[in-house]
């Protein structure tokens, strides 16, 4: 398939699944609970090392992560290892209402669903086997799926690497088609999921964003089709690289994926359904025309900045790591004060160096619409904020002619935030997000505008880099919204041309990929909350 072909592929998929006024994007009829997917993907046979837990060791402060050089490097050992995945994939906390019960984790998920699975590609690592290991969240330990023979494979001391898959039946199950957008959103919350939890053992992450789709189900042993058999499948995401501070130079992909070749594989994935009562083919359709090749890697420049603002917030990082949640409504009456709203709107423009958008090198390709309900000493209204400098045209240009355009005077000078329109929005975006009261009861929702046709113009496979992004946004935002004492939650149901029709968008410019709303939570006092390990309380714990 061309890039052409594939790119017009993808454009079908993404207006097919668009909800309208009058019809939402195809999906089940109902939830059929006798095939709802195991969110807990094993691979049986498959050799164990458990993992010591994380435990009440001295933590850096949360306003520490964004600080570069704040925080000294842990060594790379079996129990740092073990933290980076408690705290990027591991469980937060337990639900229970009644006689069920469901695990919460640290990277947030569209339906709490979890369509992402995790694994370690270790050579060199104290206390663990060189190879390829799977993460199984639930019982915070790794399956051993690939033995590297003695000296096949070599990583500079110091590192290493993280590979994110999809199992895109797991959002299927509840969202029909357009479960591959919230697949991809998930792949973004996982990727900044990881750089936070390095930022607390004061490490580093690079997406290696040269490699292909096909090497990385190579070295991952995605294409092993023996080893699923009725299982369903994963797809390769993204391969990452962790720098635990002593090594500069990335891994050699070539001896990698020899030792993989070369390895022993070990264990067969469990199937999460017994049968699917609705299959999408357009999903898998869709992700073989993203499908992304080996390339050079991108390089793009970021643009400087003023240091990110300090943040109030007097919490440890791994304390607000695990007590994010997404909200499930809020009050209709907490507002946000103004300097914790220009904050978090700050800490969405990448700087070098800073959390977590050192860990990508392509610059801003989504930028932000806010629907302002309740932030002291602004008025109501809509407001745009242009995440790059060169973007504040492309947005002038593709939304109404009527907007005023008004820079903020009270928002630090370095940030672009111009109000478009004074109004009350609560309504509108309450319509515009299928009618959800927590659109319009929070202190403010935005929806994230992409640069859509050009991406899908350069490569297919950008669609999916456009999702990753909006998922960055969207942990860096569940985070940013604890420190400020408030919550969130991700809207993934909005109808999406509506939304460019009240902006005045026409054709595939900018699209609106995702949708955020932060203000103070009602809790549901019915749901008990219990510890996320407590059925592993005989496993020893420690400092990382």
């Amino acid at each position: 398939m061309t890039d052409t072909a594939a790119s017009e592929r993808v454009l079908a998929y993404h207006r097919r699944t668009k909800h309208q006024f009058d019809r939402y994007a195809a999906g089940p009829p109902g939830l059929d609970w006798n095939t709802q997917p195991d969110p807990f993907r094993r691979y049986e046979g498959a050799p164990v090392v458990e993992f010591p837990l994380l435990g009440d060791a001295p933590e850096p402060a949360y306003a520490e992560l964004y600080v570069p050089g704040t925080v000294p490097p842990r060594p790379l050992g079996l129990a740092s290892l073990a933290a980076l995945f408690e705290l990027a994939f591991g469980l937060s906390a337990w639900k229970r209402f009644g006689e069920d019960k469901w695990a919460l984790r640290c990277n947030p998920s569209s339906g709490n669903l979890h369509p992402t699975e995790a694994y370690a590609v270790t050579a060199g690592c104290p206390g663990l086997d060189d190879g390829v290991h799977h993460y199984v969240s639930r019982d915070h330990l790794l399956e051993r799926r690939c033995g590297f023979a003695a000296g096949t494979a070599t990583l500079p001391p110091g590192l290493l690497l993280v590979g994110l898959s999809s199992v895109h039946w797991r959002e299927a199950w509840k969202y029909g088609e357009r479960a591959y957008r919230y697949c991809q959103h998930d792949v973004g919350h996982a990727i900044a999921a990881l750089r936070y939890a390095a930022a607390v053992l004061g490490w580093r992450v690079h997406l290696l964003d040269a490699w292909g789709d096909a090497d990385l189900a190579a070295l991952l042993g995605l294409a092993r089709d023996a080893d699923y058999d009725d299982a369903e499948r994963e797809h390769p995401d993204v391969l990452l690289q962790v720098d635990t501070g002593t090594a500069n130079p990335q891994a050699d992909s070539d001896a990698l994926l020899a030792a993989a070749a070369a390895g022993r594989w070990l264990g067969r994935a469990n199937a999460l359904s017994g049968k699917h009562e609705w299959d999408w083919p357009v999903i898998e359709e869709t992700a073989a025309a993203c499908t992304k090749p080996r390339t050079a890697g991108s390089a793009e420049t970021v643009e400087p900045r003023p240091a990110l603002a300090p943040t109030a917030c007097t919490l440890g990082a791994v304390e607000l790591i695990r007590q994010r949640r997404s909200a499930q409504a809020f009050d209709g009456s907490t507002a946000i004060s103004a300097a914790d709203f220009f904050r978090l709107l700050d800490a969405t423009l990448p700087r070098p160096d800073v959390t977590p958008w050192d860990a990508v090198d392509w610059a801003p390709r989504l930028h932000l619409l806010l629907f302002v309900h309740r932030v002291e000493g602004l008025p109501p209204g809509l407001y745009a904020l242009p995440r790059r400098t060169e973007a504040e045209a492309l947005l002038r240009a593709a939304l109404s002619a009527e907007y005023a355009w008004e820079r903020v005077a009270e928002a630090p000078a370095h940030l672009p935030l111009f109000r478009l329109l004074t109004a009350d929005a609560r309504k509108a975006v309450r319509t515009l997000s299928c009618h959800q009261d927590i659109a319009s009861h929070g202190a403010f929702t935005l929806g994230m505008l992409a640069e859509f046709a050009d991406e899908l113009a350069q490569a297919p496979w950008r669609y999916r880099r456009l999702f990753w992004e909006a998922g960055m946004i969207g942990q860096m935002l569940y985070l940013e919204a604890e420190a400020a004492g408030l919550r969130g939650t991700g809207i993934g149901c909005f109808f999406d041309d509506p939304v460019h029709e009240l902006l005045g968008i026409q054709g595939e410019t900018l699209q609106s990929l995702y949708h955020f709303t932060v203000g103070g939570a009602r809790v549901d006092a019915r749901l008990q909350t219990l510890p996320p390990y407590g059925h592993l309380a005989d496993r020893p714990s420690g400092p990382a």
